[in-house]
């Protein structure tokens, strides 16, 4: 199953460490299946961790061919790439790119290209990285089934 990621945004008053409130928005990547969903899961995500007054700023798509994740403490920060897959036109002999965002979870931007490189291996089209830069985004919220969820035919399965 394809994911389908939203970029959420929060606005708040964040303590500093000189002790100073400052507004802060900060950008999240939500695991959901449409704009509703997004916000009630971001919101059930970050309200634990939030004390005050607390905004939810904007939600969008996020265009993401692939995530690459590490469990990695020092791996705390988030790369979009963007892939260039090449491919020959066997009519014309003409290389055509098509490019992709992924998301790299990296400690720096070395980590990032050999992370990136890693997750591609065994990618039967050539490419090329066109381009990997720092995003902003804080953490990544995937889908979790509640408990109490069962699948939609579940009595059907056990027979």
């Amino acid at each position: 199953m394809m994911n389908e990621w939203f970029e959420c945004k929060v606005r708040y008053e964040k303590t500093l460490e000189n002790g100073l409130l400052k507004k802060v928005t900060e950008p999240y990547l939500v695991d959901a299946l449409s704009f509703t969903e997004a916000e009630r899961r971001f919101l059930e995500e970050i309200e634990p961790f939030m004390s005050g007054e607390f905004q939810v700023t904007d939600i969008k798509r996020a265009k993401l061919a692939e995530l690459f994740e590490c469990e990695d403490d020092a791996a705390d920060k988030w790369f979009k790439a963007k892939v260039a897959f090449i491919t020959l036109d066997e009519k014309s002999g003409v290389e055509k790119k098509s490019s992709q965002t992924m998301l790299v979870q990296a400690s720096d931007l070395r980590d990032a290209v050999k992370r990136l490189d890693k997750g591609m291996e065994g990618t039967l089209a050539d490419y090329e990285i066109a381009s990997i830069a720092e995003t902003p985004i804080m953490d990544v919220f995937h889908y979790k089934a509640a408990d109490d969820e069962q699948p939609e035919f579940a009595e059907a399965a056990q027979g």
